[in-house]
Protein backbone atom coordinates (compact mmCIF):
# COMPACT_ATOMS: atom_id res chain seq x y z
CA UNK A 1 0.00 0.00 0.00
CA UNK A 2 1.39 3.45 -0.95
CA UNK A 3 2.32 5.67 1.95
CA UNK A 4 0.29 8.86 1.66
CA UNK A 5 0.76 11.97 3.78
CA UNK A 6 -2.25 14.15 4.41
CA UNK A 7 -1.92 17.60 2.86
CA UNK A 8 -3.46 20.68 4.45
CA UNK A 9 -2.55 23.07 1.64
CA UNK A 10 -3.58 23.11 -2.00
CA UNK A 11 -2.17 24.87 -5.05
CA UNK A 12 -4.29 26.85 -7.51
CA UNK A 13 -2.99 26.86 -11.08
CA UNK A 14 -4.26 30.41 -11.68
CA UNK A 15 -4.88 32.02 -15.04
CA UNK A 16 -1.25 32.21 -16.15
CA UNK A 17 2.20 31.06 -15.01
CA UNK A 18 4.06 33.82 -16.84
CA UNK A 19 5.55 36.30 -14.32
CA UNK A 20 5.34 39.13 -16.85
CA UNK A 21 1.53 38.80 -16.99
CA UNK A 22 0.87 38.89 -13.25
CA UNK A 23 0.86 42.69 -12.87
CA UNK A 24 -1.20 43.41 -16.03
CA UNK A 25 -3.74 40.75 -15.02
CA UNK A 26 -3.85 42.14 -11.48
CA UNK A 27 -4.63 45.64 -12.78
CA UNK A 28 -7.23 44.42 -15.29
CA UNK A 29 -9.16 42.32 -12.78
CA UNK A 30 -8.87 44.96 -10.08
CA UNK A 31 -10.53 47.41 -12.47
CA UNK A 32 -13.21 44.84 -13.35
CA UNK A 33 -13.88 44.17 -9.66
CA UNK A 34 -14.18 47.87 -8.79
CA UNK A 35 -16.51 48.43 -11.76
CA UNK A 36 -18.62 45.44 -10.67
CA UNK A 37 -19.03 46.77 -7.14
CA UNK A 38 -19.72 50.31 -8.38
CA UNK A 39 -22.25 49.29 -11.03
CA UNK A 40 -24.24 46.95 -8.79
CA UNK A 41 -24.13 49.33 -5.83
CA UNK A 42 -25.42 52.13 -8.07
CA UNK A 43 -28.38 49.96 -9.10
CA UNK A 44 -29.20 49.18 -5.45
CA UNK A 45 -28.90 52.87 -4.56
CA UNK A 46 -31.17 53.94 -7.41
CA UNK A 47 -33.81 51.37 -6.52
CA UNK A 48 -33.78 52.42 -2.86
CA UNK A 49 -34.00 56.16 -3.57
CA UNK A 50 -36.15 56.44 -6.71
CA UNK A 51 -39.86 55.89 -6.05
CA UNK A 52 -40.40 54.98 -9.72
CA UNK A 53 -38.23 51.89 -9.21
CA UNK A 54 -39.83 50.64 -6.01
CA UNK A 55 -41.81 47.84 -7.65
CA UNK A 56 -41.49 44.02 -7.40
CA UNK A 57 -39.48 43.80 -10.63
CA UNK A 58 -36.83 46.23 -9.38
CA UNK A 59 -36.89 44.73 -5.89
CA UNK A 60 -35.73 41.47 -7.46
CA UNK A 61 -33.23 43.36 -9.61
CA UNK A 62 -31.79 45.04 -6.51
CA UNK A 63 -31.51 41.65 -4.81
CA UNK A 64 -29.71 40.30 -7.91
CA UNK A 65 -27.28 43.23 -7.75
CA UNK A 66 -26.50 42.42 -4.09
CA UNK A 67 -25.89 38.78 -5.01
CA UNK A 68 -23.62 39.83 -7.89
CA UNK A 69 -21.50 41.90 -5.51
CA UNK A 70 -21.19 38.94 -3.13
CA UNK A 71 -20.57 36.43 -5.92
CA UNK A 72 -17.76 38.51 -7.39
CA UNK A 73 -16.24 39.09 -3.93
CA UNK A 74 -15.91 35.36 -3.29
CA UNK A 75 -13.48 34.76 -6.18
CA UNK A 76 -11.93 38.01 -7.40
CA UNK A 77 -10.14 39.24 -4.22
CA UNK A 78 -8.53 35.80 -3.84
CA UNK A 79 -7.42 35.90 -7.48
CA UNK A 80 -5.98 39.40 -7.00
CA UNK A 81 -4.09 38.19 -3.93
CA UNK A 82 -2.58 35.32 -5.93
CA UNK A 83 -1.54 37.69 -8.73
CA UNK A 84 0.22 39.83 -6.13
CA UNK A 85 1.99 37.06 -4.19
CA UNK A 86 2.41 34.64 -7.14
CA UNK A 87 2.28 31.73 -4.65
CA UNK A 88 -1.32 30.54 -5.25
CA UNK A 89 -1.41 28.45 -2.07
CA UNK A 90 -4.67 27.95 -0.19
CA UNK A 91 -5.51 25.91 2.90
CA UNK A 92 -8.11 23.15 2.80
CA UNK A 93 -10.33 25.07 5.23
CA UNK A 94 -10.17 28.24 3.14
CA UNK A 95 -10.84 26.25 -0.03
CA UNK A 96 -13.93 24.57 1.43
CA UNK A 97 -15.16 27.94 2.74
CA UNK A 98 -14.80 29.45 -0.72
CA UNK A 99 -16.70 26.52 -2.23
CA UNK A 100 -19.54 27.07 0.24
CA UNK A 101 -20.00 30.71 -0.70
CA UNK A 102 -19.59 30.04 -4.44
CA UNK A 103 -22.38 27.45 -4.24
CA UNK A 104 -24.50 29.77 -2.08
CA UNK A 105 -24.29 32.75 -4.45
CA UNK A 106 -24.55 30.64 -7.62
CA UNK A 107 -27.68 28.84 -6.40
CA UNK A 108 -29.16 32.09 -5.08
CA UNK A 109 -28.62 33.76 -8.44
CA UNK A 110 -30.13 31.04 -10.63
CA UNK A 111 -33.05 30.66 -8.19
CA UNK A 112 -33.67 34.41 -8.23
CA UNK A 113 -33.61 34.38 -12.03
CA UNK A 114 -36.39 31.75 -11.86
CA UNK A 115 -38.38 34.03 -9.52
CA UNK A 116 -37.87 36.92 -11.94
CA UNK A 117 -39.21 34.72 -14.77
CA UNK A 118 -42.37 34.14 -12.71
CA UNK A 119 -42.62 37.89 -12.08
CA UNK A 120 -42.47 38.56 -15.84
CA UNK A 121 -45.08 35.83 -16.44
CA UNK A 122 -47.54 37.44 -14.02
CA UNK A 123 -46.86 40.95 -15.39
CA UNK A 124 -47.48 39.96 -19.02
CA UNK A 125 -49.95 37.10 -18.83
CA UNK A 126 -52.00 38.27 -15.82
CA UNK A 127 -51.52 42.07 -15.74
CA UNK A 128 -54.85 42.81 -14.03
CA UNK A 129 -53.93 40.60 -11.08
CA UNK A 130 -50.25 41.61 -10.90
CA UNK A 131 -50.51 43.82 -7.82
CA UNK A 132 -52.57 41.20 -6.00
CA UNK A 133 -50.23 38.30 -6.78
CA UNK A 134 -46.87 40.08 -6.54
CA UNK A 135 -47.48 42.17 -3.44
CA UNK A 136 -44.54 43.01 -1.17
CA UNK A 137 -45.11 40.19 1.30
CA UNK A 138 -44.97 37.63 -1.52
CA UNK A 139 -41.81 39.18 -2.96
CA UNK A 140 -40.03 39.15 0.41
CA UNK A 141 -41.10 35.55 1.10
CA UNK A 142 -39.85 34.45 -2.33
CA UNK A 143 -36.44 36.03 -1.75
CA UNK A 144 -36.23 34.59 1.79
CA UNK A 145 -37.12 31.15 0.40
CA UNK A 146 -34.36 31.45 -2.21
CA UNK A 147 -31.81 32.42 0.45
CA UNK A 148 -32.83 29.66 2.85
CA UNK A 149 -32.48 26.94 0.22
CA UNK A 150 -29.17 28.44 -0.87
CA UNK A 151 -27.86 28.39 2.71
CA UNK A 152 -28.75 24.74 3.30
CA UNK A 153 -27.70 23.23 -0.04
CA UNK A 154 -23.93 24.01 0.18
CA UNK A 155 -23.83 22.68 3.76
CA UNK A 156 -24.47 19.16 2.46
CA UNK A 157 -21.37 19.32 0.26
CA UNK A 158 -19.28 21.04 2.93
CA UNK A 159 -20.05 18.41 5.58
CA UNK A 160 -19.01 15.66 3.17
CA UNK A 161 -15.86 17.54 2.12
CA UNK A 162 -14.76 17.85 5.75
CA UNK A 163 -14.56 14.04 5.95
CA UNK A 164 -12.18 13.73 3.00
CA UNK A 165 -8.40 13.52 3.05
CA UNK A 166 -6.24 15.40 0.56
CA UNK A 167 -2.82 14.00 -0.13
CA UNK A 168 -2.00 14.80 -3.75
CA UNK A 169 0.17 17.64 -4.95
CA UNK A 170 -1.75 18.05 -8.22
CA UNK A 171 -2.79 21.73 -8.58
CA UNK A 172 -6.44 22.65 -8.95
CA UNK A 173 -6.77 23.70 -12.58
CA UNK A 174 -8.47 26.98 -11.80
CA UNK A 175 -8.01 30.34 -10.11
CA UNK A 176 -10.59 29.44 -7.42
CA UNK A 177 -11.64 26.34 -5.50
CA UNK A 178 -13.96 24.40 -7.76
CA UNK A 179 -15.92 21.53 -6.17
CA UNK A 180 -15.38 18.90 -8.93
CA UNK A 181 -11.68 19.70 -9.15
CA UNK A 182 -11.26 19.52 -5.37
CA UNK A 183 -12.71 16.01 -5.43
CA UNK A 184 -10.15 15.02 -8.08
CA UNK A 185 -7.24 15.77 -5.73
CA UNK A 186 -8.71 13.85 -2.79
CA UNK A 187 -7.21 10.49 -1.81
CA UNK A 188 -10.49 9.43 -0.15
CA UNK A 189 -13.44 7.67 -1.76
CA UNK A 190 -15.54 10.45 -3.32
CA UNK A 191 -18.35 8.29 -4.72
CA UNK A 192 -21.00 9.79 -2.37
CA UNK A 193 -19.82 13.32 -3.15
CA UNK A 194 -20.06 12.77 -6.90
CA UNK A 195 -23.42 11.00 -6.55
CA UNK A 196 -24.88 13.94 -4.61
CA UNK A 197 -23.60 16.40 -7.21
CA UNK A 198 -25.38 14.42 -9.93
CA UNK A 199 -28.61 14.06 -7.92
CA UNK A 200 -28.75 17.77 -7.06
CA UNK A 201 -27.86 18.73 -10.63
CA UNK A 202 -30.69 16.60 -12.03
CA UNK A 203 -33.46 17.40 -9.56
CA UNK A 204 -32.61 20.80 -8.04
CA UNK A 205 -30.82 22.22 -11.09
CA UNK A 206 -33.35 20.74 -13.50
CA UNK A 207 -36.25 22.07 -11.46
CA UNK A 208 -34.84 25.60 -11.32
CA UNK A 209 -34.02 25.46 -15.05
CA UNK A 210 -37.62 24.48 -15.82
CA UNK A 211 -39.04 27.21 -13.59
CA UNK A 212 -36.84 29.74 -15.36
CA UNK A 213 -37.65 28.86 -18.98
CA UNK A 214 -41.15 27.31 -18.89
CA UNK A 215 -42.89 30.63 -18.08
CA UNK A 216 -41.42 32.07 -21.26
CA UNK A 217 -43.29 29.53 -23.35
CA UNK A 218 -46.55 30.98 -22.03
CA UNK A 219 -45.17 34.53 -22.22
CA UNK A 220 -44.22 34.16 -25.91
CA UNK A 221 -47.63 32.67 -26.69
CA UNK A 222 -49.32 35.62 -24.98
CA UNK A 223 -47.07 38.21 -26.64
CA UNK A 224 -47.83 36.88 -30.13
CA UNK A 225 -51.52 37.63 -29.55
CA UNK A 226 -50.84 41.28 -28.64
CA UNK A 227 -50.84 44.34 -30.86
CA UNK A 228 -47.53 45.46 -32.35
CA UNK A 229 -47.05 48.32 -29.86
CA UNK A 230 -47.86 46.18 -26.82
CA UNK A 231 -45.72 43.36 -28.20
CA UNK A 232 -42.69 45.66 -28.44
CA UNK A 233 -43.19 46.85 -24.86
CA UNK A 234 -43.57 43.30 -23.56
CA UNK A 235 -40.42 42.16 -25.37
CA UNK A 236 -38.46 45.07 -23.90
CA UNK A 237 -39.39 44.06 -20.34
CA UNK A 238 -38.19 40.48 -20.93
CA UNK A 239 -35.11 41.05 -23.09
CA UNK A 240 -32.80 42.17 -20.26
CA UNK A 241 -33.75 39.24 -18.05
CA UNK A 242 -33.40 36.71 -20.87
CA UNK A 243 -30.00 38.12 -21.83
CA UNK A 244 -28.72 37.71 -18.26
CA UNK A 245 -30.16 34.18 -18.05
CA UNK A 246 -28.56 33.05 -21.32
CA UNK A 247 -25.16 34.51 -20.42
CA UNK A 248 -25.11 32.90 -16.97
CA UNK A 249 -26.43 29.49 -18.04
CA UNK A 250 -24.41 29.48 -21.27
CA UNK A 251 -21.01 30.06 -19.66
CA UNK A 252 -21.85 27.77 -16.71
CA UNK A 253 -22.94 24.88 -18.92
CA UNK A 254 -20.00 25.30 -21.28
CA UNK A 255 -17.55 25.27 -18.37
CA UNK A 256 -18.94 22.12 -16.73
CA UNK A 257 -20.64 20.07 -19.43
CA UNK A 258 -18.67 20.38 -22.66
CA UNK A 259 -17.05 17.14 -23.99
CA UNK A 260 -13.43 18.12 -23.29
CA UNK A 261 -14.01 19.08 -19.68
CA UNK A 262 -11.32 16.66 -18.40
CA UNK A 263 -8.58 18.29 -20.45
CA UNK A 264 -8.64 21.45 -18.32
CA UNK A 265 -7.79 23.59 -21.34
CA UNK A 266 -7.33 27.36 -21.24
CA UNK A 267 -10.85 27.64 -22.65
CA UNK A 268 -12.22 26.23 -19.36
CA UNK A 269 -10.48 28.98 -17.42
CA UNK A 270 -11.83 31.65 -19.76
CA UNK A 271 -15.35 30.27 -19.29
CA UNK A 272 -14.83 30.31 -15.51
CA UNK A 273 -13.79 33.97 -15.71
CA UNK A 274 -17.03 34.75 -17.56
CA UNK A 275 -19.46 33.25 -15.05
CA UNK A 276 -17.58 34.18 -11.85
CA UNK A 277 -16.04 37.56 -12.70
CA UNK A 278 -17.54 39.09 -15.85
CA UNK A 279 -21.20 38.12 -15.44
CA UNK A 280 -21.60 40.17 -12.22
CA UNK A 281 -20.10 43.11 -14.15
CA UNK A 282 -22.27 42.65 -17.25
CA UNK A 283 -25.59 42.27 -15.39
CA UNK A 284 -25.92 45.93 -14.25
CA UNK A 285 -24.82 47.11 -17.70
CA UNK A 286 -27.51 45.02 -19.40
CA UNK A 287 -30.26 46.21 -17.08
CA UNK A 288 -29.21 49.87 -17.27
CA UNK A 289 -28.66 50.01 -21.05
CA UNK A 290 -31.67 47.94 -22.15
CA UNK A 291 -34.16 49.26 -19.60
CA UNK A 292 -35.79 52.61 -20.41
CA UNK A 293 -37.02 53.22 -16.86
CA UNK A 294 -33.57 52.50 -15.44
CA UNK A 295 -31.94 54.85 -17.97
CA UNK A 296 -34.42 57.58 -17.08
CA UNK A 297 -33.68 57.08 -13.39
CA UNK A 298 -29.93 57.30 -14.05
CA UNK A 299 -30.39 60.56 -15.97
CA UNK A 300 -32.63 61.93 -13.20
CA UNK A 301 -30.01 61.05 -10.59
CA UNK A 302 -27.22 62.58 -12.72
CA UNK A 303 -29.12 65.87 -13.07
CA UNK A 304 -29.80 65.91 -9.34
CA UNK A 305 -26.13 65.41 -8.45
CA UNK A 306 -24.72 67.72 -11.14
CA UNK A 307 -24.11 71.30 -9.89
CA UNK A 308 -24.65 72.75 -13.38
Amino acid sequence: MENQTTSYTLVLSGLSDLPSLQLPLFLVFLLVYLMTLTGNFLIVLLICTDSHLQTPMYFFLGTLACLDMGYSSVTTPRMLFDFHTQKRLITIQACITQIYFILFFALSEISLLAVMSYDRYVAICRPLHYTQIMHWKTCVLLVLGVLMVSVVYPLVHVLLLLKLRFCRLTPLQSFFCDLPQLLLVSCSDTFINVLLILIFAIFLGGGIFSLTFCPYIIILNTIMKMSKAMRSKAFSTCSSHLTVVFIFYGTLCFSYFHPNRKNHSAVDKVASVFYTVLTPLVNPLIYSVRNKIMKTSLKRAAFTISPF
